[in-house]
């Protein structure tokens, strides 16, 4: 078997870890959407989750609110309005900001989803997540080989809920 460098190189490859359990976390949430049949992108729920929470936003302050450039914050508003579940129109104050909200579509996902989606896999990371304890470097390792194990759909007790 061919050695994990990322693994071995410990708090040098810290950034490159993080990435991979989050792409990881990431797969495994898109394979429950995919189950589900709700044609979403695993990446887009934080948009909408953000306007669920704060109403609308405009792309910039969406952007702040999920973490991202405004470009990319721009691309993924602009899939989202595509697929029918925001609408985006000029600020009221400055037209040259553009109000990013929900439809009645993307409320009917985003209800849908706190109880199909969301719950589920917050219940298989918190499982995943459960008994760690320790340095940060064994508990990487500990959700890598948490995920090794068992992926996160095979993990929420709530998958049989949404069946």
């Amino acid at each position: 078997m061919v050695e994990d460098v990322v693994r071995t190189l410990g708090f040098l490859c810290m950034g490159s870890r993080l990435r991979r359990i989050g792409e990881r976390l990431q797969a495994d949430t898109q394979q429950i959407i995919d189950e589900i049949g709700l044609g979403i992108q695993a990446g887009q729920y934080p948009f909408l989750a953000a306007i669920d929470r704060a109403g609308p936003l405009t792309v910039g302050e969406l952007a702040q609110a999920v973490g991202i450039t405004q470009p990319g914050a721009t691309r993924t508003a602009g899939q989202l309005l595509e697929l029918g579940f925001v609408d985006m129109q000029p600020a009221p104050d400055d037209q040259r900001r553009r109000l990013v909200s929900l439809t009645d579509k993307g409320q009917e996902l985003i209800d849908y989803s706190k109880i199909s989606v969301w719950s589920r896999v917050a219940a298989a990371v918190a499982d995943l997540c459960g008994d760690l304890d320790g340095p940060i470097l064994e508990q990487l390792a500990a959700i890598e080989d948490g995920l090794a194990e068992a992926p996160l759909a095979q993990r929420s007790p709530a998958k049989e809920k949404t069946r």
